[in-house]
């Protein structure tokens, strides 16, 4: 089994105060409050349930940002999978109970949560298993793509579908790319030493485009390489040049740029610890789910 790199970053936390700005944000851009049809067809205070059915395989992910829209529509919710759950068509996943008029105003931004995220959390599962069936125990992790305002759901429906959340934010890590590399022009390599030997309490991460630079990184002291755009041949020959390097063992290397469901089994056979796919974020197809919603008689206070 390969050595697993260590995390970049603390597991994503989503606070109550963030998850209620995100559902805020989310029933505002709807004007749940204005919903004009329910209104002029459907009488006041008539009670119903609703149910959201899965329509596809795969795992469930973003129930909380969906039974808190509901709740911050006055619904009570009856019944609800836990994120994480594999699904299938016809699995009821959420149960939400109280105003007719709340829960059509309500559907719409509970799909949609479930829906994006969900995919995600199933784009997820397929590259870790691709990578696993490849070779065991290759990390599978997320990038810095994802949509505005909605990261901190993205990053953990990347953990519901078992891959790794990686960095959060620019603060979370210190990640050198070309980028940097390249502003600092021949004293790059220096400077880097020196930051390293100042700040040795960080984990630091070098992205590196040849076998040159990856040994003249793990000499100023860097132990997580990022081979960014090398592709499985080129992978592999950065790795062949590291076999000989002392602290070899120490090393973690990750894979990133190109990176697909397609071929994400081939860098991993290439015999690095982790590979990062944006696609598995920015371009997670949608899950389907729907909503059924039944009259029921209101309940009777007890005695």
């Amino acid at each position: 089994m390969t050595r697993r790199p260590p995390r970049l970053a603390p597991t994503p936390v989503l606070t109550q105060t963030e998850l209620d700005r995100i559902v805020r944000v989310a029933l505002r851009e709807d004007r749940a409050d204005r919903d004009l049809t329910t209104h002029l067809v459907l009488p006041t205070r008539l009670q119903a349930r609703g149910v959201v059915i899965a329509q596809a395989r795969g795992v469930l992910s973003g129930i909380r940002p969906a039974t808190r829209t509901a709740e911050r529509l006055g619904l009570r919710v009856e019944h609800s999978l836990p994120d994480g759950s594999a699904i299938r068509s016809g699995d009821r996943v959420l149960e939400v109970r109280g105003d007719a008029r709340a829960i059509l105003a309500a559907e719409r931004t509970m799909l949609n949560f479930l829906m994006h995220l969900s995919g995600v959390a199933t784009s997820t599962a397929e590259a870790v298993r691709r990578a696993g069936s490849a070779r065991r125990g290759v990390q599978v992790r997320a990038t810095r793509k994802t949509l505005p305002g909605l990261r901190v759901l993205e990053k953990l429906a990347v953990i519901d579908g078992g891959g790794d959340p990686h960095r959060q934010d620019l603060a979370s890590a210190a990640l050198v790319k070309n980028t940097h590399l390249d502003l600092l022009g021949s004293s790059r390599w220096r400077v880097l030493e020196q930051a390293i030997q100042q700040s040795p309490e960080i984990s630091w991460t070098v992205e590196v485009r040849s076998a040159a630079e990856a040994r003249r990184a793990v000499a100023a002291g860097v132990r997580s390489l990022l081979l960014d755009n090398a592709g499985p041949s080129g992978a592999k020959a950065v790795l062949r040049t590291l076999r000989d390097v002392p602290a070899r063992r120490r090393i973690t290397v990750e894979l990133s740029g190109g990176i697909t469901h397609d071929n994400v089994a081939a860098h991993a056979r290439t015999g690095a610890n982790s590979v990062s796919l944006g696609a598995i974020t920015h371009s997670a197809p949608a899950l389907p789910f729907h909503l059924e919603i039944r009259r029921v008689a209101p309940r009777r206070a007890s005695r």
